[in-house]
């Protein structure tokens, strides 16, 4: 294995200073399904009961300045007293993770500007997808740079690199099964597997596809992951009327399409039922301020 491959595992397997764990919130969901919202929601939630609270986005753009009004990087934005905002991206883990333990960013910079590295970084499969999970399980594993937060909400990616995200290091175990990597791999997938330390919400509107994709990826979270997430029934609308007490005025179109809502709704809700789910059902919130959008679904999660 390259010299920079065997230096990179020997940073990851060091061990930091002790730390209190936390609980890891996981939140994905087909695209276009407010998964990002609601992420934000359960950490406001979080922060106003006092939980010292960080919110994570994946990935290089951040949904979440749209909300918060700050440029939401790698280091924590303070929003409030008990809430803080970041962004972590693959790549960016791995320089963090060798940086706390070498110190010298000299050295942190040969290690990424080597042509092996770099090439071990975009070829190896999984390895940044392992990296983020490396770091989001870093607080219970008293692995890397230390996270002092009560609890850790993860915007996580949506259903299908989700499952790419949960399965590296399963792979990486497989394909390594003994020393270091292979361990460290096998450890991240304990916390994950783990309801006590790492909590799965799989958010869904109430419409066909959404909900047939949550379903089958709730699925599969149980037969790999050995864990039942909760079901996040996102944009549910609240009417004064049930379906069956529109049905009298089908003939006003409004009704009629009003009627077709509520009954696809509960449809959706007992589609999710008959699966033994946990749902947390979320109003739709008709308003363009995205800030009072998640104060309003936070106190919400409260009630329910």
């Amino acid at each position: 294995m390259p010299q920079f491959a065997n230096t990179y595992i020997w940073l990851f397997v060091r061990r930091a200073s002790s730390w209190e764990g936390s609980v890891i919130h996981l939140i994905t969901g087909k695209g276009g399904v407010g998964k990002s919202t609601v992420a934000a929601s359960l950490a406001w939630k979080l922060a106003a009961a006092g939980r010292k609270t960080l919110l994570v986005e994946l990935g290089e753009r951040s949904y979440f300045r749209h909300i918060f009004g700050a440029e939401i990087s790698v280091n924590p934005v303070f929003i409030n007293s008990h809430l803080s905002v970041s962004r972590w991206e693959g790549e960016a883990c791995l320089r963090e993770y060798i940086q706390h333990f070498v110190k010298v960013e000299k050295v942190v910079r040969l290690f990424f500007d080597n042509k092996v590295m770099k090439a071990l970084v975009h070829a190896a499969p999984a390895l940044k997808e392992l990296a983020l999970l490396g770091k989001i399980t870093s607080g219970p594993r008293r692995v890397g740079p230390p996270l002092p937060y009560d609890e850790l909400v993860v915007d996580a990616y949506s259903t299908g690199h989700f499952r790419a995200l949960w399965r590296a290091p399963v792979g990486m175990a497989e394909a390594i099964p003994f020393g270091p990597m292979g361990d460290q791999s096998r450890s991240i997938s304990q916390i994950i597997k783990d309801p006590a330390q790492t909590q799965i919400y799989v958010t869904v509107i109430p419409e066909e596809l959404p909900v047939t994709e949550g379903l089958e990826l709730a699925r599969d979270i149980q037969n790999e992951l050995e864990q039942t997430p909760k079901i996040v029934l996102n944009r549910w609308l609240e009417s004064p009327l049930t379906a069956e007490q529109l049905r009298p005025f089908a003939g006003h179109d409004f009704a009629a399409y009003l009627g077709q809502i509520l009954d696809r709704q509960e449809g959706a809700l007992a589609q999710i039922q008959t699966r033994g789910l946990t749902v947390l059902k979320l109003p739709w919130v008709f308003s363009d301020a995205m800030a009072e959008k998640v104060r309003t679904l936070a106190a919400r999660l409260e009630a329910v």
